[in-house]
C-alpha cells in the first residue's frame, strides 16, 4: 500500500517529468530525445522514498510516456522500452547516499534496455556496413549520454543545497 503522500509525490513527479518531456531540445528520429532534464523529478522521487514507490513512480511514468508518444512493434519492446527503461530510474533509490551516483546508475539501466530492443527490434535501421551492436550503443547514447549529464549535475546541485533529504 502507498501512503496519501506518496500518492501524491508520485503523481507530482510524473507529471512534472511529463511536462519537461515536451520541451526538447534534441529529437531523434526513431524515438528518444534531449529534454529539458525530464528524468530529474523521477529521480528526485527516488531519493525521497522507498524502493516501492521509486519503482513504482518510475514505471508509471514509462507508461505515460507510451501514451504520450506510443511506439509498439513487439510486446518485448514494449516492456524493454517502457516499464523496464523508466522503471531502472527507480533504482536511484537504493543509492541514496550517492545522489548523483545513483541517478548515474539509473540511467545507465535505462540505457541498457533501450540498447537492447534497439538491437533486437530497431537493427535493420543501422546503416550500411554498421553492426547493430554499434549501432543501437550510439543512437540511444547520442541522446541518454547528454540526459545523464544534466540529470546528475542537477540532482548533485539538489543534494548540496539540502533541498533533497537523502537521510531520511
Amino acid at each position: 500500500m502507498f501512503t496519501a503522500r506518496e500518492v501524491s509525490e508520485m503523481a507530482i513527479a510524473i507529471a512534472l517529468s511529463t511536462v519537461l518531456s515536451f520541451i526538447k531540445v534534441f529529437q531523434m528520429p526513431q524515438g528518444g530525445s534531449i529534454t529539458a532534464g525530464s528524468m530529474i523529478p523521477i529521480i528526485y522521487l527516488a531519493l525521497r522514498n522507498r524502493p516501492k514507490v521509486a519503482i513504482t513512480g518510475a514505471i508509471l511514468y514509462g507508461l505515460v510516456q507510451f501514451m504520450v508518444e506510443p511506439f509498439f512493434v513487439h510486446p518485448i519492446q514494449f516492456l524493454l522500452d517502457y516499464p523496464f527503461a523508466f522503471g531502472a530510474l527507480g533504482i536511484t533509490t537504493l543509492i541514496k547516499k550517492y545522489p548523483s551516483v545513483g541517478a548515474s546508475i539509473g540511467i545507465v539501466l535505462r540505457f541498457i534496455c533501450h540498447f537492447l530492443s534497439g538491437f533486437i527490434f530497431f537493427g535493420m535501421y543501422a546503416p550500411e556496413g554498421i553492426n547493430p551492436l554499434y549501432y543501437s550503443a550510439i543512437y540511444n547514447g547520442s541522446y541518454l549520454l547528454p540526459e545523464l549529464i544534466v540529470t546528475a549535475i542537477f540532482i548533485y546541485i539538489l543534494s548540496k543545497k539540502k533541498l533533497i533529504d537523502v537521510y531520511k
